[in-house]
Formats: C-alpha cells, structure tokens, sequence
C-alpha cells in the first residue's frame, strides 16, 4: 500500500459509478470488496497479468470478506483470445460458480479481459455485476470506462457485444511500472485522443510533458488517466448507448479497427500494430482526411504526427495492406448508416464531429498515401 491518496472520477447518468485511481489499489481488499455485494465473485484475468497479480487479489479479497466464493478464469493473453468461444468458457465458469444474480465478475486484465468479462456479465442472468481492475494504461483510460463490452468475429472487431456499465472502476497505477514500454506508449494513444477530440488545452499539456509520460512518470501518468477519465465520464453520462456525441470517442478507432482486422489482430511475437498503435494511424489518418476536405488546416494534423512522434507511435499504415481491403473493412464500422460512410474527423485540434457521407474517392486516397 502506499500514502499516495487515489484521485476519483465520477461517472453520472442513468447508472452512476465510480472510478478510483491510485497507486496500491489492489491491495485493498476492502475497496475491492464494497462493489460484491453477494458472494460469488469470478475473478477474469490472462496468462500474462494473472501470475503478476491474481493471488494477491483473491487474497484481500478474502481477508475482507471470507465468506466469499471465489471462482478464476485465466484465458490466453492477447486481441485473439477475445472470440465467442472464449466468452462461451467465461460463461461456464460461472455456471460452475454457481453464480447467483448478486454475483460479480471482476476483469482485471487489459482491454481484452475487460470487454470479454464485461461481456459475460451482462450476459449471464441477463446482467450481473462487473468491476472492471485494469492493467494496462490503455484500459485505464479508455475501455474499461463506458460499459461498451464485446467480443471480435472473422468480419471485424467489436461487433457482437452489448452495453453493460461496471459497478466501478479501480485502476491500480503501480501496475503500470511492470507494463511493456510498448504497451504503455500504446496507451498514450488514447490519452492523445481526448487533446485532439475536445480539449486543446489537454493537448498542449500533452506536448509539454510527452518526454515525461513516454518515461513512465507516475505522477504524470496519474494526472492523465484522470483528466482522460473526466473527458469520457462526461460525454458518457450525456450519451451512455452512443446515439450521437459519443461517437466521437472513436476519432481515429475506423482506420484503426481496419488496419487491425486486416492485418491479423496483433498477437505476442507477431510484427503487427497493436489497438493503441493502430489509433494513433487511425487519428492521423482522421486528421489528413479532415485537411483533404477543406474542414481543418494541414498545421493541426502536422502537430498531431509530431506529438504522436515524440511518444515513439506510428503515424502511417504498416507496409502491405491495400488501400481497398481497408475501405473494405470500414464498411462495417457500426456508425454506418445505409451504407454510407460516417467518419469521426475534425475541424482541428479540439474540435471533432461526425461527418457523414464520405466518399470513398477521399478515403482510398488518404489510405493510398498512407
């Protein structure tokens, strides 16, 4: 544990809750254990994350309810674990629980677990409980805020899922210094999209502590989860089942959802772009879209490439995938509308919106140009 006090983010709307950030928070058997209220708790992690933290986990847990039951699922690590038959053994292992409708999944993992976990608990009784303990920066700041839960089919990520909001979310910072220096900078992905959606004053603070945040600093790390979670908390509370301003939590998550599929979702010791990563192309690719139809200057996307840059992310389409095999793929993003493009861009630095109607001429020839 540690004497740093956590910072709170609130979650309003129809179904409030609370994100708590800090260093030592799974730890706290007590903290973990306000959001179960029956007995049956499934803890949801991966071979990576569990060996690191599941045991101690169960342990507080334990130590500050004993009577709970406490069943574990551990899927392989990784974007191609998170499929119908992984989702199909979460949801057995909670038949073997015995979970009742008072039981609690908790997700402590990255992105995947979350989404896949998050996805079975609304599903098992037609919804139970979930708190969402991420690992990885990326969650922290992005997936396990919201209640968006899915799995990934052959056609595209994300497209089989439902909305299921989490009781709370508990993002454990001192879990950051044992991440990947990869999977970290991938999270700053994120981060740089709530500067760039709405909040150029966020995006200037970005540019003067990028060196900071690329190192690793807690404290910075800190200050940014928040500020991120504040910027999504809000824009959920107005907006929880994405019918309108939502959607502009995913500037830059089209091309980047394509580039994924179409490249074979990222694996371990596979030379492929991971979800962070293929945001930060997705946004710059939102961004020269945006300056190729006369809605934003060129200067602004030209600061985009530059911080992405000095967070060591790749601005440009990995070699070999075809400009039309990616349109392709984008046809079947879920903010279509009959068929017809409609793509979060942006009138510059802050100032994102939905376009729709796109045309494809404009779109092959940004992805043709990489």
């Amino acid at each position: 544990m540690t004497d740093t006090p956590p910072l709170h983010v609130a979650v309003g709307g129809e179904h409030p809750y609370s994100i708590t950030i800090g260093p030592g928070q799974l730890a706290d058997g007590h903290a973990l254990a306000r959001h179960v209220r029956g007995r049956h708790v499934l803890l949801v992690s991966d071979s990576e994350v569990a060996p690191l933290y599941l045991a101690g986990v169960r342990a507080a847990l334990l130590q500050a309810r004993p009577d709970l039951l406490i069943g574990e699922h551990v899927l392989p690590a990784g974007e191609a674990s998170k499929t119908l038959a992984e989702f199909g053994r979460a949801i057995e292992a909670l038949a073997a629980l015995g979970a009742t409708r008072d039981a609690c999944v908790l997700a402590l993992g990255g992105g995947v677990v979350g989404d896949l976990s998050g996805f079975a608990a609304a599903c098992w009784m037609r919804g139970v409980d979930c708190v969402q303990l991420p690992t990885t920066l990326l969650a922290m700041v992005d997936s396990s805020v919201g209640g968006k839960t899915a799995v990934d089919i052959a056609a595209g990520k994300n497209l089989v899922g439902a909305f299921h909001p989490p009781r709370a979310v508990i993002a454990d910072t001192q879990v950051l210094s044992t991440l990947p220096v990869r999977e970290l900078r991938a999270g700053l992905a994120e981060v740089v999209k709530y500067g760039a959606l709405g909040d150029p004053e966020f995006f200037d603070w970005l540019q003067r502590h990028a060196q900071g945040l690329s190192a690793g600093d807690s404290a910075l790390l800190a200050e940014a989860i928040a500020r991120s979670c504040a910027h999504k908390a809000a824009i959920v509370a107005r907006d929880p089942l994405e019918k309108g301003e939502r959607a502009l939590l995913n500037l830059g998550h089209t091309f980047g959802h394509a580039i994924e599929t179409e490249q074979g979702y990222a694996a371990p010791g596979r030379d492929a772009l991971n979800h962070g990563e293929a945001v930060a192309v997705g946004m710059v690719l939102a961004a020269r879209l945006s300056t190729a139809l006369d809605r934003a200057p060129a200067a602004d996307a030209d600061r985009l490439v530059a911080l992405l840059q000095s967070l060591q992310l790749p601005v440009a389409i990995p070699a070999g995938l075809a400009p039309q095999a990616l349109l392709e793929r984008m046809r079947l993003d879920k903010k279509n509308v009959a068929g017809r493009l409609r793509l979060v861009l942006w009138r510059g630095i802050g100032k994102a919106e939905v376009v729709a109607d796109v045309h494809d001429e404009a779109v092959l020839a940004v992805l043709a140009a990489g």
